[in-house]
């Protein structure tokens, strides 16, 4: 529970709460994307690579840019956590809250991944989602979340008083070491808040507290994205499973994931795609 206040309302407390919420980001102006084009794209798609994520574990896939890939369910339901680096520069990844703040709690088709500061460009735009249909539910939940920053292992001992190993934050550590020969420390750095593919999640209304509950996903699900820039990505199969009960634990069931990387047909993208280039902003920031 939350604390008890410990301040009497004021006397227009009730008038200030009735303040309008105005949204912070408006995006109106944001650049959208062809998704008419993308499904033409799509429509020619050549399987070219498969990467296999196991069970409590993590692996590394390289994705070109203006190739498509896919995150599958294979075996039975699991959640997993990517990570999203430009291919050859890990200081621009993934911006989870940015990305929040323009598209929402959940992503899904149309929306965007973007990359971090200075560069703040699409990295990858979700071109198909079989879990479209789950919308929002009852409890206010839905999946595929930018809410959620990753389990790990500092937050496991903190609560819990033990040391595990293959949260996913670990696991993406240990496979971005693996693809790129950096010292532990210095990869676990560039490992950052993830997005949770197939995880379902939502705040509780009475304590607005991050809540999980069993994932919807089922065999031949899959969630799939254009890469707009070659990317290095990294993906948890989370030791929670379908994150019914607990992670950061064995006790949950878990599955392998697959990533597919596929090919469109060059001619498909001509004419109205090239790589996006980054932000435009002078980064004199006033001085």
């Amino acid at each position: 529970m939350k604390p008890v206040p410990q301040n009497k309302p004021p006397s227009d407390a009730e008038q200030r709460k009735k303040a309008k919420p105005v949204i912070a980001y408006p995006v109106g102006t944001l650049p959208q994307p062809d998704m008419d084009r993308y499904a033409c794209a799509r429509e020619t798609l050549e399987l070219i690579r498969e990467v296999v994520v196991a069970p409590r574990d993590a692996a590394t896939f390289h994705v070109g840019a203006g190739h498509f890939f896919r995150i599958v369910s294979v075996e039975g339901p699991q959640v997993g956590d990517l990570n999203l680096w430009a291919e050859n520069d890990l200081s621009e990844r993934f911006y989870s809250g940015k990305t929040r703040a323009l598209h929402g709690t959940h992503l899904s088709t149309g929306d965007r991944m973007w990359s971090s500061f200075p560069y703040l460009r699409p990295m990858a735009t979700i071109t198909h989602d079989t879990l479209d249909w789950y919308g929002f539910d009852i409890d206010g939940s839905s999946v595929h979340d930018v809410i959620g920053t990753r389990c790990d292992p500092y937050t496991n001992r903190l609560l819990n008083g033990n040391d595990y190993h293959h949260c996913c934050h670990s696991n993406l550590t240990r496979a971005l070491v693996a693809e790129t020969g950096l010292a532990l420390a210095e990869a676990e750095i560039h490992v950052h808040d993830v997005l949770n593919v197939f995880m379902c999640t939502g705040f509780t209304l009475d304590t607005h507290q991050y809540f999980m509950k069993a994932s919807p996903v089922r065999p031949g699900d899959y969630l799939e994205f254009f890469a707009e820039i070659d990317l290095l990505g990294a993906l948890s199969a989370c030791p929670g499973g379908d994150c019914s009960a607990e992670h950061s634990s064995d006790a949950a069931a878990c599955y392998p994931l697959t990533v597919e990387i596929y090919r469109p047909a060059p001619e498909t993208l001509d004419g109205w795609w090239r790589v996006p280039d980054p932000s435009g902003y002078s980064r004199s920031h006033g001085m």
